[in-house]
């Protein structure tokens, strides 16, 4: 198909700078709970993000269907006009990812997330004509997800170096686990880098990252903000105090596949229902005080 070989026009550099979230999405039963998700919308971008993250893996974007999950933009879209969003675009087979794009390039997106497609495991060629496809049909700017062990596949440093070259490349989502990887890109500049995993939030922007993709500040979400901020503004000492507590929250909200904690405790929060699509199921139930008492303890220390 000729579309899915046109190229966009050029786009303007985005900054990707601050904290972003994730959103999980709300159920009501088997439907999407969308007052539940405008409400939620609404009080995190209250809360000092940059933006939110629409249909990644922590809204379980794999058990929504594309209509489904064009509604779901729609609604954040309605809720938080004045929010940039970015909105995870995954899959396997190239020409469905590409026409996917295509309905999402007319939303005014501030980005999209892309993934390796999952289970392939191409070679670092095939990787490199991957994101260079999406990105040439893409009308805003792409934020390149490293996850090889969600995706099967590594992309390797020079792979990802000469991805940086591609003008509408221009965010890295790190979830590599490469140390020496991450300081490489990092020092290279030529991608804004946001950490992934959360247990890195302090150490990624501490040494030149420009933010973080969270799933875990849906909870204390103005002091993941407050350390992110503190760190760019070189306040090492202030942004560790605030940090100090948040470790152990991390690891908690991750203690049974993601976002099962995360919507646990938004439910006890009253502001959804504590319900997933299969295959995912619900934190057990003796992790919840453990969570009720670490969110307090962050939201007070």
């Amino acid at each position: 198909m000729s579309s899915a070989h046109a190229i966009t026009p050029p786009c303007a550099l985005s900054d990707f700078s601050g904290l972003w979230v994730p959103l999980v999405t709300p159920f009501d039963g088997d439907a999407v709970d969308f007052a539940s998700l405008a409400a939620l919308a609404r009080r995190l971008a209250g809360q000092g993000v940059a933006g939110l993250v629409v249909c990644g893996s922590t809204g379980e974007a794999a058990a929504l269907d594309e209509a489904e999950q064009l509604a779901v933009l729609a609604s954040v879209r309605e809720a938080v006009p004045q929010l940039p969003l970015i909105m995870g675009l995954g899959g396997e087979h190239l020409g469905h990812v590409l026409k996917r794009l295509e309905r999402l390039n007319t939303q005014g997106l501030h980005s999209v997330l892309v993934p390796a497609p999952s289970y392939v495991r191409p070679a670092q060629d095939g990787l490199h004509t991957w994101f260079t496809r999406i990105a040439d049909a893409s009308a805003q700017p792409v934020v390149l997800y490293d996850i090889p062990y969600r995706t099967g596949a590594t992309l390797a440093l020079e792979t990802l170096r000469a991805l940086a070259r591609h003008p509408r490349i221009q965010a890295l989502k790190d979830c590599s686990g490469d140390a020496a990887k991450l300081r490489a890109l990092l020092q290279d500049g030529e991608l804004q880098v946001l950490a992934g995993e959360d247990l890195q939030i302090f150490g990624t922007v501490a040494e030149g990252g420009v933010g973080a993709i969270s799933a875990s500040a849906h909870i204390q979400t103005a002091r993941f903000a407050e350390v992110i901020a503190l760190l760019r503004a070189g306040k090492l000492d202030a942004a560790r105090e605030r940090w100090r507590p948040l470790p152990g929250l991390i690891e908690a909200l991750f203690a049974h596949p993601n976002p099962a904690c995360i919507k646990a405790l938004l439910a006890d929060q009253g502001e959804l229902q504590n319900i997933l699509r299969a295959p995912m199921t619900r934190a057990p139930a003796p992790l919840l005080e453990r969570l009720r008492a670490l969110a307090t303890t962050a939201g007070g220390a």
